[in-house]
């Protein structure tokens, strides 16, 4: 059986080339926030921690920091992340698998996009009928306090 690694004090651990929260934060452009909550939800291992407790990060962990940031600023749901960062990390994975997900995403995006550019259009119809003046009846308000979802 071996005994547990001591905890480094954080000098210590710096000179080994690992990261407070703030350093990794600084270094990723994720918050500390942000680092503890995917740390939370199992996107990141459980930090290594100093002999005071502050969690140290080391490269590998900066480098799934950073995928997790680039996964989210495409879109990619938690769940998503998850599903690409197990198999990022299984190398006997297909590569099928990733581009299936990729598409799947991207056909999402798509919905969205039509969605957003319908409320768009009715926006922008709704706001061209509003005369925008000093009298108080107003188009805009009327569709929004009538309307009713279609099946009601």
């Amino acid at each position: 059986m071996t005994k547990p690694k001591p905890r480094p004090e954080l000098a210590e651990a710096r000179q080994e080339g690992l990261h407070n929260i703030g350093e990794a934060a600084a270094m990723t452009g994720v918050t500390a926030k942000m680092i503890r909550h995917y740390e939370s939800i199992a996107l990141l291992p459980e930090a290594g921690r100093t002999f005071a407790g502050y969690r140290i990060y080391d490269d590998a962990d900066l480098h799934r920091i950073r995928f997790i940031k680039r996964s989210r600023s495409l879109g990619f749901s938690m769940k998503q992340i998850r599903a690409l960062l197990d198999l990022w990390d299984d190398d006997s994975r297909n590569s099928a698998d990733v581009k299936r997900l990729a598409r799947e995403h991207a056909a999402e995006l798509a919905e969205r996009i039509r969605e957003m550019e319908s409320m768009k259009r009715t926006l922008e119809h709704l706001a061209h009928r509003c005369h925008g003046d000093a009298r108080p009846d107003c188009p805009i308000l009327d569709d929004l306090a009538n309307f009713s979802p279609p099946g009601d």
